[in-house]
């Protein structure tokens, strides 16, 4: 999740960039002068990003071209070492670009990002293409046996090689060619595909002119829409947006069918309204391009070739899965939708249950069968206090400290920074947080680091990770009250950060969440079993006015609801799963009619009209730029496995178990992608994950 829009101005603004800036007054040319090598963000002017972009990549390539050049034999130190280790400036730049160009971009970064990218994509096929240093490393993949690597060194070097393989490293100079511009085309229209989507986003206003035409949202929800009118310039009126924080209430709350209507259709519909934003000519370019490079290092479509270098294996494997909880879900959906129905029969409006009624209609059947209204709730959940919850977890389960840092540059000021210690007082690494919306910041939320942790002569260098969201922003007289699904969110992305911070690996390249998609969301995921627990919550769920804990009846209702609406939940999360499969198995580069495609997916599948699949296509980032191409199975995947880890804590009786969580810790968290995600998984656990724990746990067993 690491692009933006596209802008006219692109050659006015980057003429600017490539202006006048030298070394001696490039913060990204100097060594980072705080104590943790955080950037410092105050001194980073967009002028400084292309002349460190291009002598980073001017470093990097003469490096490789040493490695490359090298007249001794090839050794693991003079090749495989020297790689890993290579690029540190252009390693350095593109973090901090890449990560302001996601949570707080500008049209200044966008032009940098539509010129700086195919560049590194071109960077990247010289690194990979480059026969001489293909055949260094196939020299010593040859002789491995007699060379007694650590496990480590072996898995490090069997990446590299398989990288080069899949790059194309074994193909003749035609195909290399080809290849190249395959390359090139395609990050220039994921960048523009991930760009149109914000920029759709941020031109979408919704004003309400009549507070009559808000019945039933809640006081807190009214207050903030009209905070954001009078932002935008028109005072007295309400503003609602496409950012989930601002319509998802509407959806849940409003008695105003065609508000509802209106937000959700503005949602879904966002790059499919035939402007200069539409996404559905680049999703067909992207598919043919996708194909075409597919065909071309050997595999019969984008999912046979991006399937190769996961868990999974095959695009059969990955069906086979999907269609196991996929009966159920859409099963257990159509009971629910049934349920609905009734309550609108009830009212005796004659009206039919549609996408933007689902919402609303389980917010009463929610009230109905258990009691439980959120926004009941939400005085609890005050976004700090979940914060701190989840370090108090995670202080309890690996002895992790926090404290707050105050004076460390920051992008933006709503960021805000954390020291992270071990037990024994070491340096874990540095967190920042950034949980609110704004013009500049891509939707959803995600972790991603400033710092990668390797280690190198024998020196461990600890990361710098940052979390950022989309969360309900405070208003005038209300901290930032968070949503179950906020609250839920907030977990997994600090799942995501732990697996960052905790990595212990000695190459970059396996650190972390470096690992296969299908594995990557298991740190996160079991992250949200702990979230609902009474034993949790008491640590967090405090009244943001009174202090009080929640009471234990209203845990209680939240305890008994935990499978409520997991029909929907399901069955609109393995649609676009089922959805990102079919587009990545074709095999042929004819032209795709995008809506008609998914319409059809969604007929096969056998869809329910009453739900809307989780991603239209012109929308959906995860698979058209964001990297979880023939991936986004993976969060399912990984819930088999978050499921089955967790019964491990559950086992025990301890839901903060020690010797489950060092086990937890040390074999999954540190160690990355040092070993197989499997056999990882099974040192951890003794066996192999048990699907049924997944089914289970959603109730769809």
């Amino acid at each position: 999740m690491k692009k933006l829009f596209l802008i006219m101005m692109i050659a006015t603004i980057v003429a600017a960039c490539n202006g006048k800036s030298d070394k001696s007054d490039n913060p990204f040319f100097q060594a980072y002068e705080n104590e943790y090598q955080a950037p410092p963000f105050e001194k980073i002017k967009t002028v400084h990003y292309m002349p460190a972009f291009e002598e980073g990549m001017k470093q990097h390539q003469a490096e490789i071209d040493s490695i490359a050049a090298n007249p001794e034999a090839p050794t693991f130190a003079n090749t495989i070492d020297a790689m890993e280790y290579s690029g540190q400036l252009l390693s350095k730049v593109s973090s901090v670009f890449f990560n302001l160009q996601s949570a707080d971009t500008n049209d200044e970064l966008n032009a940098i990002a539509q010129e700086v990218t195919p560049k590194l994509t071109e960077h990247n096929d010289n690194i990979y293409l480059n026969d001489k240093l293909f055949q260094r490393v196939k020299a010593i993949v040859d002789m491995k046996a007699t060379l007694g690597l650590t496990p480590e060194q072996d898995r490090v070097l069997e990446k590299i090689y398989k990288r080069f393989i899949r790059s194309g490293a074994a193909l003749n100079e035609e195909q290399k060619a080809q290849l190249r511009e395959i390359n090139k085309e395609l990050s220039t229209l994921e960048l523009t595909f991930g760009q149109n989507i914000l920029a759709e986003t941020n031109s979408f206003q919704k004003f309400v002119t009549s507070k009559d035409e808000l019945k039933g949202l809640p006081e807190g929800i009214v207050q903030a829409a009209a905070e954001s009118a009078k932002e935008a310039g028109k005072e007295g009126q309400w503003l609602f947006t496409t950012q989930k924080s601002s319509f998802i209430p509407v959806l849940q709350y409003s008695e105003n069918r065609e508000l509802r209507k209106q937000l959700l259709m503005a949602y879904t519909n966002r790059c499919n309204n035939d402007n200069e934003f539409d996404n559905k000519a680049n999703i067909g370019k992207i598919m043919k391009l996708r194909v075409k490079k597919a065909n071309l290092l050997g595999f019969e479509s984008p999912a046979a070739f991006i399937l190769d270098n996961t868990m999974a294996k095959t695009p059969e494997t990955v069906y086979s899965f999907l269609n196991k909880v996929w009966t159920p879900a859409v099963a257990k959906a159509k009971v629910e939708a049934a349920e609905l129905q009734k309550l609108m029969d009830a009212e005796g409006k004659g009206e039919k249950l549609e996408p933007w009624d689902w919402w609303f209609y389980t917010e009463k059947l929610r009230k109905a069968k258990f009691d439980l209204d959120e926004e009941e709730l939400k005085p609890y959940f005050k976004l700090e206090n979940v914060r701190k919850g989840v370090f108090d977890l995670t202080t309890k389960l690996f002895g992790l400290q926090y404290e707050k840092l105050e004076g460390m540059p920051v992008y933006n000021k709503d960021v805000e920074v954390f020291k992270v210690t071990d037990a024994d007082g070491s340096l874990i690494g540095i967190l920042y947080t950034d949980y609110f919306p704004r013009a500049g910041k891509n939707v959803g939320a995600w972790m991603s680091n400033f710092k990668e942790q390797y280690i190198k002569d024998s020196v461990n260098q600890r990361p710098i990770i940052v979390n950022v969201g989309n969360f309900t922003k405070p208003t005038a007289d209300k901290p930032s009250l968070l949503t179950m699904d906020e609250v839920e969110t907030l977990f997994h992305e600090f799942g995501h950060a732990l697996h960052g911070l905790l990595a212990n690996s000695t190459y970059p390249s396996l650190s972390g969440t470096n690992v296969a998609r299908d594995f990557v969301e298991l740190p996160s995921q079991i992250m949200e079993n702990w979230c609902w627990e009474p034993e949790i919550m008491k640590t967090y769920a405090l009244h943001y006015k009174t202090g009080e804990v929640m009471p234990q009846e209203l845990m209680d209702k939240i305890q008994k609801a935990g499978t409520f609406n997991q029909g929907f939940v399901n069955t609109e999360l393995l649609s676009a799963s089922i959805l990102d499969m079919d587009y990545h198995v074709k095999k042929d580069t004819s032209d795709i009619d995008v809506i008609a495609f998914e319409k059809a997916s969604m007929d096969k599948m056998g869809m329910i009209p009453e739900i809307i699949v989780r991603y239209r296509s012109p929308i959906f980032k995860h698979i058209f730029e964001g990297g979880y191409s023939a991936g986004y199975y993976s969060y399912t995947w990984a819930a088999v496995l978050d499921a089955d880890a967790y019964q491990a804590f559950k086992e025990t009786g301890d839901i903060y178990n020690k010797t489950v969580a060092t086990a937890f810790r040390k074999n999954i968290l540190e160690k990355g992608d040092s070993e197989e995600p499997m056999k990882l998984y099974r040192t951890f656990r003794g066996a192999d994950p048990n699907p049924d724990a997944l089914l289970i746990k959603r109730g769809l067993k």
